[in-house]
């Protein structure tokens, strides 16, 4: 077996490593040299997720420190394990445990300068022929002891890393890094679109930075343990990349956290799934500092609310204990909970059979008169499915709604848990040892349950008509309040200019004339395409025409037929660009020519460097857009290179791929670019190639029908957005996955699959009405403007 468990008798190994072993010193390991039958051994002081890589071959790391060499700094050694040999391995691997490592390849790592470790990393796998000797003198006794002592925290000061951890302020694109930070805002994990867990945490920190982390693991044990905002958080291994002049934070191989309470006082204890973890005296220090900063400069809101203190209409926290459940319908389930206060309105039992409701049965009727029923819906149903009877929960953004009835004289308020997860909606599970269930607990055990079965229930429906008398006079309220309770119906999306105008009903603008602008508060009922691809459109800005966006395999037909035609040596090696032609070695030979613009008659560096090719594939241009600032696909003539047919973009820059407009183009010489490369210092900006190079350049576009009701009225708003209403750019959408599921998440929030329209979320926009004339008539249409989607929505 390639994973060789090693015993010890009497201080010894049981079985002693194959004699034509020799052991290889860390200051050896270098590329280029003969490593056979040598072994390189090291102690496991760290040790990674197993994970899959992008063809499924299971992947596993553990870092070895060198036994010979404990007081070097560069002592330690990056281990890369592929297929079986890395489940197997992932398995036995403890902390401690020592590692003879043979038949292992060394090659150079990437990671050297962030991780502070060895230049080179070994590689290992059962087809290789690799091998592992794991010795468990240590490993075994950490085991034992965690099994006596499952709270106890190993520290390993001896072998443990020092980390650096970076500000907010000083975080650059591209970097791997540790950090500390408060969180402002937070969403619970939840499903994402795959099998992973995904939660979002914004955080912040002296440097009065915000920093929005998104953070998937297929394991939710793995994701930090956040109960509330201001709590503390200590990322190792976190991923930082710029979107939109803003860094965010994603989950890299090796991601980890570790979680504190963020109230000043409290005990300084972490949360975690793992075991064994480093944390430094020093450490402490960082987290008592954050504690007094945010507790001084963050707006935290206090416990969550009890049931006794609700209101309709509302969206409240809650901590509680769950006594029983139920499925309902396919899209949403039922939580029977109670915290030992009683709701002062009347509320509404969901109607379930008896047989469906799991729970002690005995302990629901004593708490029938203390017990609400919230109703979850949509992406909140499977982890609800799964909550354990008498756990602890904090179940985020609640709303209350006053119910409508069939019977006059009875009213009732409702608890839901809507789908989506704007503004942190979700469910939490609580440990017994957070300080809030230990108070909630000796709350819990201090209810007289025979009191609350006598007293006069005002959670029942059954009431007589004084009951009732004052129950009306609770929802009897002022115009103040009437407005206070609009307010915190929350709107999903925002406003950014025009705050003067006021709302107008649906029905006063279709009965009015255009064109005129409006302030609308309003409901989604559907949208147009459902498949959210289809929404991207060119548009152009001259003309003002819309073109599709073309696909890939045509822009590889325009290539495949642009190489036919032989380069054209003559035009190779002018006065502002140096060419270079090379012949592909398959069947086709084909003769592929890059010319690179040079500026002050010398190549730039590649990430500022536009380049021409003639005779690439698609695959091989791709490639070149990942080096080079701008790539441009050409062709040859007798004179000069020219641009390929303007259905085929006329440049490429990253993932994006630039069209011209055929109506309003006039392409010019490809010479032309010279005067941009002439210049002081040449920027490459899209625009002004296009305008140097004759080109009217189009814009990726959303183009959406919205269908929106208000109670008064339908009206059918068209959306015409480059960037501003989803806050994505709409020329990155179609080959970013990640933004392709944010606009997925964003459109089920603003129109829940499946929902009742009572259910559904209001938008607040503008629109404005224009008039549109034809052959036959003239018609008036509606265009959203000034609006954006809500920043916490997803």
């Amino acid at each position: 077996m390639p994973v060789r468990l090693l015993k010890t008798v009497s201080g010894k190994s049981e079985t002693p490593l194959p004699s034509h072993l020799q052991k290889e010193d860390l200051k050896h390991l270098q590329e280029g040299f003969d490593h056979t039958n040598k072994y390189f051994k090291g102690v496991v002081v760290l040790s990674y997720p197993l994970m899959k890589l992008g063809d499924g071959t299971d992947f596993f790391k553990v870092v070895l420190q060198d036994l010979d060499n404990w007081i070097s700094r560069n002592n330690s050694i990056n281990i890369l394990l592929y297929g079986k040999m890395a489940e197997d391995c992932a398995k036995v691997t403890r902390h401690g445990d020592t590692f003879a490592v043979a038949g292992f390849k060394v090659a150079k790592s990437p990671t050297a300068r962030e991780d502070g470790r060895h230049g080179c990393h070994l590689e290992v796998s059962e087809e290789a022929g690799s091998t592992i000797y794991v010795h468990k003198i240590l490993g075994e006794c950490l085991d034992n002891f965690f099994l006596l002592f499952p709270n106890f925290v190993m520290p390993f000061q001896s072998v443990a890393p020092k980390y650096v951890y970076t500000p907010l302020n000083r975080l650059k694109d591209g970097t791997v890094v540790n950090l500390y930070g408060v969180v402002k805002f937070f969403k619970p994990p939840y499903v994402s679109k795959g099998t992973d867990y995904c939660s979002v945490v914004t955080l912040v920190d002296p440097s009065n930075v915000k920093l929005t982390c998104t953070l998937f693991n297929g394991n939710l044990d793995f994701l930090p343990k956040i109960y509330k905002v201001g709590d503390i958080v200590r990322f190792h291994r976190i991923k930082i990349r710029e979107y939109n002049g803003q860094m965010q934070g994603i989950t890299s191989a090796g991601f980890a956290s570790l979680t504190f309470d963020g109230t000043v006082g409290a005990p300084v204890v972490p949360r975690t799934s793992s075991k064994v973890y480093t944390f430094m005296d020093e450490e402490q220090k960082i987290i008592e500092e954050l504690r007094v900063w945010a507790d001084s400069n963050l707006c935290i809101f206090g416990p969550a609310a009890k049931l006794a203190g609700v209101q309709p209409m509302i969206f409240f926290d809650l901590t509680c204990q769950l006594v029983g459940k139920a499925k309902v319908d396919g899209s949403s389930f039922l939580l029977k909970v109670w915290d030992g206060t009683k709701c002062p309105y009347p509320t509404w039992k969901v109607p379930v059979e008896a047989r469906d409701l799991e729970g002690e049965k005995t302990l629901l009727h004593q708490l029938r008169n203390l017990t609400v029923d919230i109703l979850v819906y949509d992406n909140h149903v499977q982890l609800a499915k799964s909550l354990k009877i008498g756990s602890f929960l904090r179940i985020y953004s609640i709303h209350t709604k006053q119910a409508s009835s069939d019977k006059d004289d009875v009213s009732c308020i409702e608890f839901h848990l809507h789908g989506g997860t704007c503004y942190g909606r979700g469910i939490g599970v609580l440990p017994e040892t957070n300080p809030d269930v230990k108070e909630l607990k000796v709350f819990l055990g201090s209810v007289d349950l025979a009191d609350s079965q006598n007293m006069e229930s005002m959670s029942s429906l059954e009431l007589d008509s004084t009951g009732m008398k004052i129950i009306r006079k609770f929802f009897l309220i002022s115009d103040l309040e009437s407005h206070l309770q609009r307010c915190q119906e929350l709107s999903v999306t925002v406003l950014t200019d025009h705050q003067d105008l006021k709302d107008t009903e649906l029905k006063t603008i279709l009965n009015s004339r255009a064109p005129q602008q409006y302030r609308i508060r309003a409901k989604l009922r559907t949208y147009e395409p459902q498949k959210l691809y289809q929404c991207i459109k060119l548009h152009c800005s001259k003309c003002n025409s819309l073109w599709e966006v073309p696909g890939g395999d045509d822009f590889d037909l325009i290539l495949q037929g642009s190489a036919v035609t032989a380069p054209n040596l003559e035009l190779h090696n002018t006065s502002w660009y140096d060419s270079v032609m090379w012949t592909t070695e398959d069947q086709k030979q084909r003769k592929i020519t890059i010319h690179f613009v040079k500026h002050d008659e010398m190549v730039q560096q590649p990430e500022d460097t536009l380049i021409m090719i003639e005779g690439g594939t698609l695959k091989e241009i791709w490639k070149l857009t990942k080096r080079f600032k701008c790539v441009i696909p050409v062709r040859s003539t007798e004179d000069d290179l020219e641009l390929l047919d303007l259905s085929a973009p006329f440049l490429l820059q990253g993932n994006i791929k630039y069209y011209g407009c055929m109506r309003c183009s006039t392409p010019k010489p490809i010479e032309c670019l010279s005067s941009i490369a002439a210049e002081q210092q040449p920027s490459w900006e899209p625009t002004e190639i296009a305008r140097v190079l004759g080109i009217e350049p189009l814009q990726y576009v959303f183009v959406m029908k919205f269908t929106l009701v208000d109670g008064t009225g339908t009206l059918n708003a068209y959306l015409f957005d480059y960037e501003k209403f989803f806050q994505i750019p709409a020329s990155e959408i179609l080959t970013n996955n990640f933004l392709q599921q944010k606009m997925q998440m964003t459109m089920n929030t603003l129109c829940p699959p499946g929902r009742k329209l009572d259910d559904l979320p209001w938008l607040e926009c503008f629109i404005k009405s224009y008039n549109v004339r034809d052959v036959m008539k003239q018609q008036v249409y509606y265009q959203i403007f000034d609006t954006t989607v809500a920043e916490d929505v997803v």
